[in-house]
């Protein structure tokens, strides 16, 4: 066993096991190198189980490929769902392989992201080489690669375009790099593809508004079984900024802006039996995605993935919190997802836009967005607008938004919060530091403790978030006062952001 895979907690009896049974719960926790072929793939994969002498175990795709081996043609590494942040390795590492795979060394290097992490260049490459067994640079190219893989086999987009895509600078870079590492070209890959696949980014139209097929590119995003997706959609319906967001049918659409890209992304449940019955149902989401946003595909992609909090592992926190005193809650709805965000500040101006005002905000919200979001036109009525973003925001000012409606101690604290965003001080992206964000919230005038902890629960998706002060988590725990709660959550550590979603929407149906 590698001393990655150590790095997981994993045992190799227990690498052994999940492989052999093919369990689904550990893709994309770990993955194995098969030493007579020089393959490596995922613990679902298909293929003729191996022998275990002829097996090594990795925790990340980049470590196996660092190690000679290549991805499986069969399995796809590329398609294995993620690992959330409160998994971990030791937390630099952590932060700075997620932001690595959105793409934060596509075009910028890492003495940058050192600076954006606060640590030397140096300490970052020991950091990561430390506990993933590779260079920073290492793990942005197979990031590159894996996704380059994903288009060629998923996509009839053009060679070119999927080089662009995938992060890579220069055509010529790509498909040296290519031939390199998996043996093939980039062409030759593509010839594998089954006929079948063929019009994948077709969209499918089960549940999404109008639009034309060949308008959009088809992908899917895994995740581990199982999904409330109809509770998931239900809140984000629920919290849709208007003419930004829109849920019909069990499809989620939004418009997106994203490093001077601008689109429509839409995402459906492709979940349903398989014809065949020795195969497992599908679990993967169905994303469509604007040309236009291609350019940012790969930072789009670990975004959507944080707004549907698809990497988390369900049937670890269920099984924890049905064992904690949650077990009619979690039985009632297993596979439940805490919202993310594609955009931290989306999140705090919601947030900070509803308040105490409940379903009268409604009409405030709408305002605010056709006020201060830019116009998009994207042929679907209900998709017109980008939501406000920080720059926008912070120049209308606090007369401004007064005069929309927003009461005056609220906009006090948006106009703060957009600064602060704009200028650094305050960062919202996931992955970054909790405690910090935390704290420079609770010193804008107006945030307080619940407000400030319910920001960082969805914007930075921090599972362990608890408002204790909320008056509805409260009443659903049947506690008198914050301190008899939190005491009471202690049992639900690190999973009480789950706990407090079960809760609140416990208490909504009583």
């Amino acid at each position: 066993m590698t001393s990655t895979a150590r790095s997981l907690g994993l045992d190799p009896a227990v690498c052994h096991r999940a492989l052999d049974s093919r369990d689904a719960r550990f893709d994309g926790l770990f993955f194995v190198g098969i030493t007579t072929t020089w393959i490596y793939c995922r613990p679902v994969c298909p293929a003729r189980i191996s022998y275990r002498d002829r097996r090594r175990f990795f925790d990340s795709a980049a470590a196996a490929e660092e190690a000679g081996f290549r991805p499986c043609l069969r399995c796809r590494p590329e398609l294995a769902p993620g690992r959330a942040l409160i998994d971990a390795v030791p937390r630099l590492a952590q932060v700075a392989a997620h932001r690595i795979g959105a793409g934060a060394l596509n075009g910028c290097g890492v003495a940058q992201l050192a600076r954006e992490l606060g640590v030397s260049d140096r300490h970052l490459r020991r950091a990561l080489e430390r506990e993933l067994g590779v260079s920073p640079v290492e793990l942005a190219q197979t990031h590159r690669l894996l996704l380059a893989k994903r288009l060629l086999a998923d996509t009839s987009l053009s060679v070119t375009r999927i080089a662009f895509a995938s992060g890579f600078q220069s055509l010529r870079r790509f498909n040296s790099v290519f031939r390199q590492r998996y043996r093939l070209s980039p062409s030759a890959l593509r010839r594998t593809r089954p006929p079948s696949d063929a019009g994948r980014d077709a969209v499918t139209g089960r549940g999404s508004p109008a639009v034309p097929a060949e308008a959009l590119v088809r992908l899917t995003l895994a995740y581990r079984a199982p999904l409330a997706w109809h509770v998931l959609t239900a809140l984000l319906r629920r919290d849709a900024l208007p003419g930004v967001e829109v849920v019909q049918g069990g499809c989620y659409g939004r418009t997106v802006r994203l490093n001077g890209g601008s689109g429509v992304v839409f995402a459906e449940d492709a979940a349903a039996p398989v014809r065949d019955p020795q195969r497992a149902m599908k679990t993967h989401l169905q994303v469509h995605v604007s040309p236009a946003l291609l350019p940012v595909l790969m930072p789009l992609l670990a975004r959507l993935r944080h707004l549907f909090d698809l990497d988390a592992e369900p049937t670890v926190i269920d099984a924890y919190l049905e064992r904690t005193g949650l077990g009619p809650l979690v039985r009632r709805r297993p596979g439940l997802r805490i919202p993310g965000a594609v955009d931290g500040f989306e999140v705090a101006l919601r947030s900070l836009l509803r308040g105490r005002l409940g379903d009268s905000s409604r009409d405030l919200v709408r305002r605010v967005v056709e006020t201060l979001g830019e116009p998009l036109d994207t042929g679907i009525p209900a998709l017109n607008r980008l939501a406000p973003g920080v720059e926008r925001v912070a120049e209308a000012g606090v007369s401004r938004l007064t005069a929309l409606g927003v009461p005056r101690r609220r906009a006090d604290a948006i106009i703060p919060v957009a600064r602060a965003l704009a200028e650094g001080t305050l960062r919202l992206e996931s992955g970054s530091d909790v405690t910090a964000a935390h704290r420079a919230l609770l010193e804008i005038a107006g945030i307080g403790e619940q407000l400030a902890t319910t920001i960082v629960m969805h914007a930075l998706h921090w599972p362990d978030a608890f408002p204790s002060s909320d008056g509805l988590l409260l009443r659903a725990a049947g506690v008198s006062s914050p301190s008899a709660l939190r005491a009471r959550a202690e049992k639900w550590r690190p999973w009480r952001a789950y706990a407090a979603l079960h809760l609140w929407l416990g208490g909504e149906e009583g």
